[in-house]
């Protein structure tokens, strides 16, 4: 395994960190067990979960994920030698239940952040994100900015000032943003400096294959302000590994879900099929390819993987000991030239 600096801290986390938003829905608390004690027996450190999962997010289920957590670290022990990262919920309507509609005021972090130390059966978390903006933004996918209004819901500065709180009473040890924008991104950073209050240390956003766009705005921001790139769905939503292009699989999270369908649209599919043609033609699986690509870029932090199936975690795993050559990184590169970003 391959270890990285986040941001300015003191940790050294994983190139590889463990996802967990399957486990409650549709990984059991055995299978989720499992997954945790094989990753950690090759050498991952890093695991990162949210309140809200596990996914699709329902009342029913949530907080499971951070629970099955729980129930391995009181089992397992040597909770300091693992970094536990989770997210806070923001505003949205398939959140409305929690705290009835969340967001990211001083009593409701501490709120929110009490109820994941108790689920997760710990004192502290490593690693405190904000799973999505509170004001209205472009994120999840959406291209175009329409500014709806100028209210940003909690400043920015109220936000950090609660975030100090936790960290000054040592529920929290470092903090970072997610599904976050340059505006935002550079907000946290000016109030941080601003008012000597915590910076934060990561950004957790999508990039793959079909999805590159952190390269375009954030990407800059990110190395030049020492903000560690998260990546999630590097695999986007298991469309890279080509299980999608011709029938949906049974069980398959698009196939029990099909709103998240973000990166099986027509675009993505022509450009997967090329990436999968490509994959084949070195030798090497769709997956690994596509994973390795991820693990390459000298700007990520770290690659959250997932998987339902031991089978998916250790392929998602040993990617990290494939070497892609400068040919299929050119080949690669060609066909982001011809189909840039079908899935943003």
């Amino acid at each position: 395994m391959l270890y990285n600096t986040l941001g300015e801290t003191d940790l050294k986390v994983s190139k590889i960190c463990l996802g967990s938003m399957t486990w409650g829905e549709q990984n059991t608390e055995d299978e989720g067990h499992e997954q945790l004690d094989y990753a950690i027996d090759k050498g991952i450190n890093f695991i990162d979960t949210a309140e809200m999962y596990s996914v699709p997010a329902r009342k029913e289920t949530y907080g499971s994920t951070e629970s099955i957590i729980g129930t391995w670290l009181a089992k397992r022990g040597k909770r300091d030698d693992l970094i536990i990262a989770t997210k806070a919920a923001g505003p949205a309507e398939m959140t409305s239940y929690v705290r009835n509609m969340p967001n990211y005021s001083r009593e409701q972090l501490k709120e929110a952040v009490h109820n994941s130390l108790r689920r997760l059966q710990t004192d502290y978390i490593d690693l405190y994100q904000l799973h999505w903006p509170e004001r209205p933004t472009n994120f999840f996918g959406a291209l175009g900015y329409t500014h709806l209004s100028d209210d940003i819901g909690t400043p920015f500065k109220t936000i950090l000032e609660g975030l100090a709180e936790l960290i000054n009473e040592g529920k929290i040890r470092h903090i970072g943003i997610s599904n976050e924008t340059p505006y935002g991104m550079s907000q946290y950073l000016h109030y941080a400096k601003m008012y000597n209050l915590p910076k934060i240390q990561s950004i957790q956003n999508p990039f793959c294959l079909l999805n590159r766009t952190f390269e375009v705005g954030l990407l800059e921001m990110s190395i030049r302000e020492n903000v560690g790139l998260l990546v999630y769905s590097p695999l986007g939503f298991g469309v890279l590994s080509g299980k999608y292009l011709n029938d949906s699989p049974p069980n398959a999270r698009m196939t029990l879900f099909p709103r998240f369908g973000r990166y099986a649209t027509p675009n993505g599919k022509v450009a997967t099929r090329k990436y999968v043609d490509l994959a084949h033609s070195v030798g090497l699986t769709p997956a690994q390819m596509a994973l390795a690509y991820v693990n390459t870029r000298d700007f990520v932090t770290s690659n959250i993987i997932g998987a339902t199936k031991m089978s998916q975690l250790k392929e998602n795993i040993d990617s990290i000991n494939v070497s892609l050559s400068d040919d299929v990184l050119s080949e690669i590169e060609r066909i982001h030239q011809e189909d840039t970003n079908p899935c943003p």
